[in-house]
């Protein structure tokens, strides 16, 4: 592949797509805020929240700082199944407990296919790989290799760990804290919790 192809793809996932994906999470945040959240469908929804996030943290970090061997896209792929199947649950326990907006549909739609367009253009830089673990040509492959450099350089993932804490980690933190609160507040008053 042409390198200038490469770099175009590699820029677009590092400037487009995984802040696109940061800030589609902020969003999804926001209606969940703006839904009450914490008396409604409360806290086990919010761990569940917290968990698709760690689902597509673990790959995004060994992206970046490992090199795409058929173990690392392995586990890419199951992450990227285990996130679908756990979006799912999500919204089948939330939906009868509290309102989704339309909105917060079109955050979820983000967050689904952010991840699958991420594995579609890693899939085309390391197009070997895939076919090594297409065709099950695994021998020697099936091992994690740190990166000589971080992708997108050394400054890259510290700026973009920076803007992901401050657009969903300390948002969704937040998020857990009140429905915790809420969930505590109900229990010492006696009530029923979601």
């Amino acid at each position: 592949m042409d390198n200038r192809v490469e770099l175009l793809i590699l820029n677009l996932i590092l400037f487009v797509i995984l802040p696109l994906w940061g800030l589609s999470g902020l969003w999804d945040w926001w209606c969940h805020k703006k839904s009450s959240i914490e008396t409604t469908s409360g806290l086990k929804e919010s761990l569940i929240h917290a968990l698709m996030g760690l689902q597509i943290a673990i790959p995004m970090f060994l992206g970046i700082f490992f090199e795409l061997t058929v173990l690392t896209y392995l586990i890419m792929i199951a992450f990227l199944v285990s996130h679908e199947v756990i979006a799912h649950w999500d919204v089948r326990y939330s939906a009868p407990k509290r309102d989704i907006t339309i909105w917060e549909m079109h955050a979820h739609n983000y967050l689904a296919t952010i991840p699958l367009y991420l594995i579609a253009l890693i899939s085309v830089l390391g197009w070997e790989t895939v076919k090594d673990t297409v065709t099950l040509q695994w021998a020697g492959s099936l091992t994690f290799r740190l990166r000589d450099t971080p992708i997108g350089g050394e400054k890259y993932y510290i700026i973009y760990g920076v803007f992901i804490s401050l657009v969903c980690g300390f948002p969704y933190v937040s998020e857990v804290l009140r429905c915790w609160r809420q969930k505590k507040k109900v229990e010492k008053d006696g009530s029923v919790t979601a």
